[in-house]
């Protein structure tokens, strides 16, 4: 007899429960992605390294494109900072305030006229110190009691200054006309007053000589062996050479004669081209460049300048912070009164101008040596005539052939003597450019001389 046995119900559990796991905030799995290999991860370098190389062109085409719209409109219109707005160009400076405030009017070139004589000078290539008075005219300085101190005070009263000496020279050396007097000697205890303040009247120097001055190292350059005619120059042998820019374009030339003034031509600020901001000095360089320079917080015009006849053409500009003298930067030294150079003596005009009339701007600095023609000469009925005044001086060939040029305006004509060159004139005006029997004329810095050093007397 079969017997069932009895069987234990099925239990639900498996056989091998496995703890219960209870998810966790915050714990995930891991995603069942496969491992990039390099070759996955070029591509997307490749886009990334492309995205960038895009921005950076697109940002260097928005800054060029606005670089160039920001000269255009400067080239055409003033902005007024206050009122906001843009005004044409030539209504600055126009003596009417277009502009709140007059913002318009205030950045302008201005004139100055010289009613006396500056009180202090330098006479023959000797370089004799000279004082003024109303009452006694000019005397040369005799050295007895003089010190170092009246010599850096006496270049200081001159202008640039740079490790001033003085020398003694003995009075029966001197030319003809000086020998005799008259003569003046400082005072004790004057060493920091103005020199021609501080100087008693002298029949003669009880010490036999006289003081000779030279102030700084203006001038000094390697000695070195377009300009119509002209040969290719570096900006190391004439560091005085600059360029003035008016929206970044070049348009005349100008010399550096001391760290802080330019001396160039009043007819390069005619029409629209008064208002400062507009203007740039670009120094030491010897191929054209428009990036960069020095901007200016003076432009002072010659207050009798003739612009029917180009007389007193000369003005002056103050950089508005000096520049470093080195190789490619440095002043030309001023010529002192009488400084005697005959006609036919070598002069050398500087500049980037036109390389031929009614031509093209050079793009590097040119250079030409020519002969000063006398006085009388250039003045002929043959020549120029009336048109030369004593303020004006002429160079060049009589054949032409050689000759400055539209661009060089405003530049320097330099004579090298004595170990230094100095600035003899500045580049005016001409018929054409090297034409037979029209040479160059240049407005004559000897004669300018009272004018610019009480200019720089009085901006310091």
């Amino acid at each position: 007899m079969w017997t069932i046995a009895q069987v234990p119900e099925e239990s639900a559990k498996p056989l091998n429960p496995r703890t219960t796991v209870v998810p966790r905030p915050g714990r995930h799995r891991k995603p069942m992605t496969a491992t990039k290999t390099p070759k996955d991860k070029a591509p997307k370098c490749k886009k990334v390294l492309l995205t960038i190389l895009t921005v950076v062109v697109l940002l260097g085409i928005l800054i060029t494109a606005g670089y160039f719209i920001k000269r255009l409109i400067e080239s055409k219109y003033f902005f007024c900072k206050r009122s906001f707005k843009f005004i044409p160009l030539d209504k600055t400076c126009d003596g009417i305030d277009d502009c709140a405030g007059g913002e318009d009017e205030i950045t302008c070139l201005s004139s100055f006229t010289v009613n006396a004589t500056y009180p202090v000078r330098l006479m023959t290539s000797r370089q004799i110190l000279q004082v003024y008075s109303p009452s006694s005219g000019w005397r040369s300085v005799c050295s007895e009691d003089w010190t170092e101190k009246h010599t850096q005070t006496a270049c200081n009263q001159l202008g640039y200054t740079n490790k001033p000496k003085s020398t003694n020279v003995q009075v029966n050396t001197l030319m003809s006309s000086m020998k005799s007097g008259p003569f003046a000697a400082v005072r004790p205890a004057t060493k920091t007053t103005p020199v021609h303040q501080a100087t008693t009247e002298r029949t003669v120097c009880r010490s036999g000589s006289v003081i000779s001055l030279s102030c700084s190292d203006c001038g000094e350059v390697g000695f070195q062996d377009r300009i119509v005619g002209g040969t290719d120059a570096l900006i190391e042998d004439w560091p005085w050479q600059v360029s003035l820019q008016q929206g970044g374009q070049h348009t005349c030339g100008g010399t550096l004669v001391s760290p802080r003034w330019v001396v160039t031509a009043a007819h390069c600020f005619t029409g629209s081209n008064r208002e400062l901001s507009r203007w740039k000095v670009v120094t030491g360089r010897t191929y054209m460049g428009t990036l960069g320079g020095t901007s200016v917080d003076r432009i002072i015009m010659h207050g009798n300048y003739d612009s029917a006849r180009n007389d007193y053409d000369i003005a002056l500009m103050r950089l508005s912070s000096p520049v470093t003298i080195g190789e490619t930067r440095r002043p030309v030294c001023l010529p002192p009164k009488a400084f005697g150079v005959a006609a036919g003596a070598s002069l050398t005009v500087t500049g980037w101008g036109y390389l031929e009339e009614n031509g093209n701007v050079s793009p590097s600095l040119q250079k030409a040596n020519i002969p000063l023609i006398d006085h009388s000469v250039c003045s002929g009925p043959t020549i120029y005539g009336s048109s030369i005044t004593p303020r004006m001086m002429c160079a060049g060939f009589m054949s032409g052939g050689i000759d400055a040029c539209q661009g060089d305006s405003g530049g320097p004509l330099v004579h090298y003597t004595a170990s230094k060159w100095h600035l003899m004139g500045v580049v005016s005006w001409g018929v054409g450019c090297a034409q037979e029997r029209r040479p160059g004329v240049y407005c004559n810095v000897e004669e300018m001389l009272d004018w610019i050093h009480t200019v720089v007397e009085k901006n310091p």
